[in-house]
């Protein structure tokens, strides 16, 4: 029997059937415990290996998104920020990504902007959708070096197949002439196929300012805010709300 199952194995990792591999021990022990028959062991031992490459499948997207590391809604608060708990959980159903809305976060620092996007992109993540959160910061190297390197034409590719993608930070630095024209072409690319979360501290009337182009800011955020829901976030800031003390952990 252990020669059996050594062999199966074997064959297993020689398939790549890591899941099946690691999970046969316990479904053959269930299996003589249950008299299970040939078609229920099977479908165990498939149902393992399904189960294992989704949840490979999810690790390697959540590394890939690149969250922050707040990003869980369970411990997030609502009602206290402009942003109702009713709101908050309709916008987790995740139904606006089918249906390619987008979404404008606009606040002072502070107000739960990042959290809320980056936890929406986790959310989605593990409802199985292709979601990546990237600072604007990210997006601007990569738009300054992805014709002259593999590593960021590579990225580049990767977010135009994103069903969500988050630009955390948008016009919180003047852009670049031929910065600002490769955004609006990248953004042009991606709209009409991905949902777009847009965290920003500036109203859309002073994107002009930041592009130094108003013909530019126009058709930019004529594209992002078209089929779009704003939403205004109010309220103390969570870092000052929330802030540690030295002093206070060293009387502890």
């Amino acid at each position: 029997m252990e020669t059996q199952k050594q062999e199966i194995k074997k064959l297993c990792n020689t398939f790549r059937l890591s899941g099946m591999a690691t999970n046969l021990d316990k479904i053959i022990a269930e299996s003589e415990k249950d008299k299970t028959g040939f078609a229920q062991y099977t479908l165990r031992l498939l149902s393992a290996e399904a189960k294992h490459r989704e949840q490979r499948d999810q690790l390697r997207r959540m590394k890939a998104a690149n969250l922050p590391r707040n990003n869980d809604l369970d411990r997030y608060e609502a009602n206290g920020n402009g942003l109702s708990q009713v709101q908050l959980v309709q916008l987790r159903e995740l139904n606006w990504i089918d249906q390619l809305f987008n979404m404008v976060l606009i606040g002072p620092s502070g107000t739960g902007k990042t959290m809320l996007a980056a936890g929406l992109a986790k959310d989605a993540i593990i409802a199985g959708y292709k979601a990546y959160f990237r600072t604007m910061e990210d997006i601007v190297t990569m738009l300054k070096t992805k014709d002259f390197a593999k590593t960021k034409m590579a990225e580049y590719k990767k977010l135009l197949g994103a069903n969500l993608l988050v630009l955390d930070d948008i016009m919180l630095f003047p852009l670049e002439k031929n910065i600002a024209i490769a955004f609006f072409n990248f953004i042009n690319q991606i709209y009409e196929n991905t949902s777009i979360i847009i965290t920003t501290n500036k109203k859309p009337s002073d994107w002009a300012k930041m592009l130094e182009d108003e013909v530019l800011a126009t058709a930019l955020l004529d594209r992002l805010i078209f089929r779009a829901e704003i939403i205004n976030l109010t309220g103390e800031s969570y870092r000052m709300k929330n802030r540690k003390s030295f002093f206070e952990q060293n009387k502890e």
